[in-house]
């Protein structure tokens, strides 16, 4: 563990840093408005500026503050620090500071540590073919992007977890204060253990303002603020003031501070005592930094007699009328010498060597370091080779063995762990779950690590200690927020909730699917584990929870996005979703979305079969179709979910039964996306492979998990797309039976088996038979669930070849 000496923070050294200071903001005031004379080395004139005025001004100044600081303390310490930007569109001085730090020019050679590199590095910000004006996935040192408000911190934490000698200033906005995923991230004390994990150091920026008006926190008092902070577990200290010299000088102590109070509880946490046995539970109090400095600081006080300096009229562009107004230009000009940038810059427009020399060396620069581009430090799982230890056996034959579809995955995620376990109890594999390890049918997982919990132990908890490295915490944005920032530094995991509240998450998910998308195009970004999101407790088994837990909706906010970063997996039975598991925790830039139930369902694959079915995407089941020599089927039944696929083979079933010279054809989907044209997506099916699969003119009749909608979205451009018939989830719930929920949505075994007679190419003996007897069965269904309370007999005991009820 490296021991911490800091020099004294004198004149000299504090006359440094506050010129670096300048630097850095002299270049966020020139990307925001300058597109030529970049160094103002003539009188600034209209041609020089963009004509286009965008960017963030009000925030840079104190995230530039702060960075400049964490600099010196990284140099005199030699110490490991990630930067999260939580006010993100400060983007243009995290943009500074790594060109500042000389790793901008290394990552993109166009932008060069000279005049011309400048001029680029103006240019491209916030302008077409350049960088977004907020912190992004183009911003060296970032795994945030600056759109996500309310994350910031939850990113940290993840980040900090089982790196076990880094160190994240975690920057939180008082706008995004303001937000509720930003209120749960503060309870992280509960969950961070210094055996093991890194620190985060919180940093709660606080201007007072928002685009508009003031913010809750900006004009709350210190004492309520550190009340609030204090009963979360955090120390907080406060740096307050709008005199540079002064801040400076107090934000250095805070910070040295903040890092010799995390080494010293690292230094218990890990004395042999405490290695010698588990962690006591223990709640440790994290320190903390509140910093108060004026809004949009050291740029214009006053424009056209109105204050900007200091409210909330400088969050963006101060002066948004330089090109048209030339005493608004002049403005500009003073505001951009104010920074004396001939003592920044030499005459090449290089930053002069004594602020050069301030930097961090190598990957000891925040905007180099590897934490931040996770790729560089991911090693493989160690995922058991062989999975038949986990292969669950069909027994009499398909269709007649019911097993809870996720527990397999639990399963082999239990022997990653113990495969995955540090001397110091960390690992590189954490499973992320909102309370609900067990109810998802995971709780293998518990044969070798407990949930982690830093707070006190009682003597009823089970499977609950400092160690546990399950997190189960109430809060969606905490789980997968974690999770992002665990996989964007470097390491593996799984977020497994029940399927309808995934959509709290779901902004989430598709923000880190934006993120993946753009860090694909970008050579330095290593690829990273894939995101992977189990959904379980789905809409159509939520039955006794009721309509409010009956939502497939996450599925229709993927399918839109990427296709090289989303995958959509819909496993019929626990094979399929054991095959797919192993897949999905073995790839790299992806998100991963698996929905399977973790309720008892049949089975009907090998898991050799299951692993062929996967990779193929789709496939004909030969045991479930009835066809002639000719190969020629009169309707498909096609199935994607486990509930889909059974009330699909059922209905395959009665039609067998009753209109034996039908000729049916049963397909099964487990990837979504092999519906999509090829050239849509690298999973799509070629169109002559979608027809041989489908027919070219036949009618499907399509038993689908999710909304219908996203099975016609899918197969749009395809032969006669109007001949698919899509019956899935229809917006039709309550708490009732299982079958019932079926039924609700038009999803049934009879529904379906009456739509294929309908829309069947031929009519054949039998037909008006079972019509008549599906209406009976659905009559049945209706008086008997009723008077019961529960599904007929014969439905809810139905597998494969179990024959029809007279």
């Amino acid at each position: 563990m490296p021991e911490t000496s800091f020099g004294t923070y004198d004149d000299d050294s504090l006359a440094l840093d506050l010129r670096w200071w300048a630097a850095a903001n002299y270049l966020t005031v020139a990307q925001i408005y300058l597109q030529d004379n970049v160094l103002v080395r003539e009188p600034l004139a209209a041609e020089h500026i963009k004509p286009r005025l965008l960017g963030h001004w009000g925030t840079s100044p104190g995230l530039s503050m702060i960075y400049a600081v964490l600099n010196r303390i990284i140099r005199e310490s030699d110490t490991d620090w990630l930067y999260v930007t939580g006010p993100g569109h400060g983007g243009p001085s995290l943009v500074a500071a790594s060109w500042l730090e000389g790793t901008y020019s290394e990552i993109y050679p166009r932008v060069g540590d000279d005049a011309a590199g400048i001029r680029r590095l103006c240019r491209q910000f916030s302008s077409p073919g350049g960088v977004p004006s907020h912190v992004s996935v183009q911003t060296p040192g970032s795994i945030h992007e600056g759109g996500e408000l309310g994350y910031a911190l939850i990113h940290a934490g993840g980040a900090a977890m089982d790196h076990p000698d880094l160190f994240v200033a975690g920057v939180v906005g008082d706008g995004e204060s303001e937000t509720g995923p930003l209120s749960a991230s503060w309870r992280l004390p509960y969950f961070l253990n210094p055996r093991r994990d890194g620190a985060v150091v919180p940093i709660v920026h606080l201007n007072g303002y928002k685009i508009a008006g003031p913010t809750v926190l900006g004009r709350t008092s210190d004492d309520d603020v550190a009340a609030y902070l204090r009963s979360q577990g955090w120390d907080p200290v406060f740096v307050e003031g709008d005199d540079p010299k002064q801040v400076f000088t107090e934000l250095y102590a805070a910070l040295a501070k903040a890092q010799t109070d995390v080494l010293a509880m690292r230094a218990v946490a890990r004395s042999a005592e405490a290695l010698d046995g588990a962690s006591p539970s223990q709640r440790y109090t994290w320190p903390a930094i509140v910093l108060r400095t004026p809004k949009g600081w050291t740029g214009p006080h006053e424009v056209d007699g109105v204050q900007v300096e200091g409210t909330n009229l400088s969050h963006q562009v101060p002066l948004s009328g330089v090109v048209d107004n030339p005493d608004h230009l002049r403005i500009l000009e003073s505001w951009l010498e104010s920074y004396r940038p001939d003592d920044l810059f030499d005459e090449s427009g290089r930053l002069v060597p004594d602020l050069a020399a301030l930097s961090p060396v190598g990957d000891k620069r925040m905007s180099a370091t590897a934490y931040a581009n996770g790729g560089r430090l991911r090693r493989d799982l160690p995922i058991p080779a062989e999975l038949s230890t986990y292969e669950i056996g069909l027994g009499d034959g398909r269709g007649t063995v019911s097993f809870e579809n996720t527990k397999s995955t639990g399963s082999l995620m239990r022997d990653v762990y113990a495969a995955d376990r540090r001397p110091d109890g960390g690992g590189t594999f954490r499973l992320f779950c909102p309370d609900e390890t067990a109810s998802n049918r995971l709780q293998d997982v518990f044969e070798v690590t407990d949930r982690c919990f830093m707070g006190p132990a009682a003597e009823t908890d089970q499977k609950l200690g400092p160690d546990g490295r399950v997190m189960e915490v109430l809060s969606e944005h905490l789980c997968q927020g974690w999770l992002e920032g665990y996989l964007l530094s470097g390491r593996h995991g799984l977020f497994a909730t029940y399927e309808a509240f995934a959509m709290v998450s779901a902004s989430m998910a598709i923000q880190h699917v934006k993120w993946l998308q753009h860090a694909q195009t970008l050579r330095w970004r290593d690829s990273v584990s894939s995101l992977n999101i189990l959904l379980t407790s789905t809409c159509w088994r939520n039955d006794h929870n009721g309509f409010s837990h009956q939502g497939p909706g996450l599925i229709d906010c993927l399918i839109p996005l990427a296709p090289d970063v989303v995958r959509v997996w819909l496993p019929p039975d626990a094979n399929t979703a054991l095959s797919i598991a192993d897949h999905c925790l073995k790839s790299k830039d992806h998100v991963n979305l698996i929905v399977v139930d973790k309720q008892k369902h049949l089975q009907y694959l090998t898991l050799a079969e299951a692993d062929d079915h996967c990779a193929a995407g789709a496939g004909a089941w030969d045991w479930a179709s009835n066809l002639d020599d000719s190969g020629v089927p009169d309707i498909v039944m096609a199935s994607a979910g486990d509930v889909p696929t059974q009330e699909a083979l059922a209905a395959a079933e009665l039609l067998r039964h009753f209109t034996p010279d039908l000729r049916v054809k049963f397909v099964n989907v487990v990837d979504l996306m092999a519906l999509l044209p090829e050239n849509d997506h690298p999973h799509g099916f070629t169109d002559t492979q979608f027809d041989d699969l489908f027919t070219k003119d036949k009618h499907v009749v399509f038993a689908f998990h999710g909304y219908p909608r996203a099975v016609h979205q899918l197969v749009h451009g395809r032969s006669d797309p109007g001949r698919f018939h899509v019956r899935g989830f229809n917006e039709q719930g309550t708490t009732t039976t299982p079958f019932d929920m079926v039924v609700l949505n038009r999803m049934s075994r009879y529904d379906l088996a009456k739509e294929a007679l309908r829309r069947s190419a031929r009519r054949t003996a039998g037909w008006t038979e079972l019509v008549q007897y599906c209406d009976r069965r659905l009559a049945e269904h209706e008086i008997y669930i009723r008077e019961h309370l529960a599904d007929m007999p014969d439905v809810a005991a139905w597998t494969w070849g179990s024959g029809v009820v007279d």
